[in-house]
């Protein structure tokens, strides 16, 4: 079976591996090499292995292979050459610069576009959306370095943190989310002032443009983003902005459209008897200042079936809105969730560890944890878009999470040859059997 479903040659595996295995060959490496007993690669390499198969013990067990067959899971699928332990892996993971991880963020988004994949997410002709987002991946009381944010309670204790601005290309149709590169959320030195989310988008918001120079996107984001130097920023960068615009974040623009008689407005009712409400408004002061940036403001009101209205939001734009996309647009806004639910939720809460205290470090190894889950997460999220054997799998087994915990269990006894022959085990086992009942 498996041999009929054709994974994409520039995004299976094998493929995404090797572009993964240049990036982490290239990474900056400042120690002695002559002291060195694991290349820098394998620790990379085996982290992220570690990550991929959500599996903090892989290594033990891949150790454990080693001994019994001179060989091991970590060799045939990673290439990694030579296992480390847990101590030696973090110490050298804490010394890898994070910003030399993003270009492989970038080639995976480049062999997206260049084979069409991205077609489908275009929320706009020719214009990506990309939903930003802030989130917090560690916090403790005691477990701290020089990077973390400081939360000066009333008692006198002190929360220290790490946050990051994420952001995901995703479409309100597609289930797919697809990261790039974050902007971490850190102090830094020389900084007297505390970083925050919105310091840190504004830096996302360049360094994506500076990544992807060519492709259009627009900004999508919550409040703290609907303001004057974000939007202005978004601008600068060639880039469309979509924001949430709370009424009590933005009091001088509500007045101002209740200043209007009446305000362009079309409804439809769906199938289950609800009602569908889309005001907007055009060229509109985003505030009372001077120089106010002018916005184009639109609300979408859902009324149950007994007429109480059940959701409201409104959002504000640079697109002109009108009759003709003011829903397409409601849904770009409503789709902004996703970031929460498929990608942070998901990193948090089905398997994926992103909370869980791998060592916190003095440098970079609590930020490269929390990368290199991004990429376990942005391997598999391409596999369900492109990969037709990995579908398979997924419908054999019904769910993702069992489908995760057969791989994990057969790579704790079983040596494969490649990722290929783990798939092709999951999916044709009795073909397997037979073979090695013939062998016996």
């Amino acid at each position: 079976m498996a041999s009929q479903l054709k994974a994409k040659k520039h995004l299976n595996f094998n493929a995404l591996r090797k572009s993964l295995s240049k990036c982490f060959s290239a990474v900056t490496d400042k120690r002695q090499q002559n002291k060195c007993v694991f290349s820098q690669h394998d620790v990379l390499m085996s982290a992220f292995a570690c990550m991929y198969f959500q599996d903090p013990s892989l290594l033990h067990f891949q150790k454990r292979l080693e001994q019994k067959h001179q060989s091991n899971n970590l060799k045939t699928i990673f290439d990694v050459s030579n296992i480390p332990s847990d101590s030696q892996l973090r110490d050298v993971l804490d010394n890898v610069p994070s910003e030399e991880l993003t270009s492989v963020f970038k080639d995976y988004f480049e062999r997206l576009r260049r084979h069409k994949h991205l077609d489908a997410y275009a929320i706009l002709p020719n214009v990506l959306m990309c939903t930003i987002d802030g989130t917090q991946y560690h916090s403790s009381k005691t477990v701290h370095c020089d990077c973390c944010l400081t939360k000066k309670h009333k008692k006198g204790e002190t929360t220290y943190s790490h946050g990051v601005l994420q952001g995901a290309i995703m479409h309100p149709d597609q289930k797919q989310v697809l990261p790039v590169m974050p902007e971490a959320i850190k102090n830094t030195d020389g900084t007297k002032k505390q970083d925050c989310e919105s310091n840190a988008a504004k830096r996302f918001i360049r360094n994506l443009h500076e990544a992807h120079p060519r492709q259009k996107f627009m900004i999508c984001g919550d409040g703290l983003m609907s303001h004057q130097p974000m939007i202005e920023t978004t601008i600068d960068e060639d880039m469309h902005y979509l924001f949430v615009a709370k009424p009590g974040d933005h009091t001088y623009l509500t007045e101002w459209l209740n200043a209007y008689q009446s305000l362009p407005t079309t409804e439809s009712i769906d199938d289950k008897g609800r009602t569908h409400i889309y005001t907007w408004q055009n060229n509109v002061p985003l505030h009372g200042g001077e120089k106010a940036i002018q916005v184009n403001w639109f609300q979408y009101q859902l009324k149950n079936e007994h007429g109480k209205i059940t959701y409201t939001n409104s959002w504000v734009t640079d697109i002109e809105i009108t009759v003709n996309n003011v829903e397409q647009m409601t849904k770009a806004g409503r789709c902004r969730w996703k970031i929460e639910n498929e990608c942070f939720n998901t990193l948090k809460n089905q398997g994926y560890h992103l909370e869980h205290n791998y060592g916190h470090g003095n440098k970079n190894l609590s930020y490269n944890m929390y990368l290199l889950t991004l990429l376990a997460f942005y391997f598999h999220q391409i596999f369900e878009l492109t990969d037709g054997v990995y579908q398979a799998c997924r419908t054999s087994f019904g769910s993702k999470a069992h489908l995760w915990e057969n791989l994990r269990s057969t790579i704790r006894i079983l040596l494969v040859d490649d990722w290929a022959h783990l798939m092709d085990l999951l999916l044709n086992p009795d073909h397997y059997e037979v073979t090695a009942t013939k062998t016996t």
